[in-house]
């Protein structure tokens, strides 16, 4: 009965554990990338003072941008239900677990990818002088954690 117990336990704190990475990591990422977003949004909308052909070029790359990132921020999400439920069917770590952490680990890799072509293709849009101010602040959002 004393086995039982020390699972069921060992089987909760795994899968509160992996909850609160996957959320810590969601959070995190999510918070900066928030934050980059809306000074790049803010830096192209009201100081780049774009002509009226490069707001519909960046109108169309940031559709399929968004579409783009909801997908693979939904496969992020997937990857972190298959580690809870993997957690929950087996108190060891195993190929499931693996498995899930690997999705996980490849969801977000892509994003970030995604979103440094999109950062490019934005980038290509400007004129050199807007892309001079456009990347010093692509340059601070990536270098935020910097005092």
């Amino acid at each position: 009965m004393i086995a039982n117990a020390r699972t069921v336990v060992a089987v909760v704190v795994l899968t509160a554990l992996a909850g609160a990475v996957g959320g810590w990591l969601g959070v995190h990422y999510g918070v900066a990338a928030q934050r980059s977003s809306t000074s790049l949004n803010r830096l192209l909308h009201r100081q780049l003072h774009l002509s009226a052909d490069q707001r519909s070029r960046l109108a169309a790359l940031e559709t399929r941008y968004d579409a783009r990132r909801r997908l693979l921020e939904s496969e992020a999400r997937a990857a972190n239900r298959e580690l809870a439920a993997a957690l929950r069917a087996d108190p060891q770590y195993g190929p499931k677990d693996e498995q899930a952490i690997n999705d996980f680990f490849a969801a977000m890799k892509a994003l970030q990818v995604a979103t440094a072509k999109h950062v490019l293709a934005m980038r290509a849009v400007l004129t050199p002088q807007q892309a001079q101010k456009f990347d010093r602040t692509v340059s601070r959002a990536l270098d935020s954690d910097r005092p």
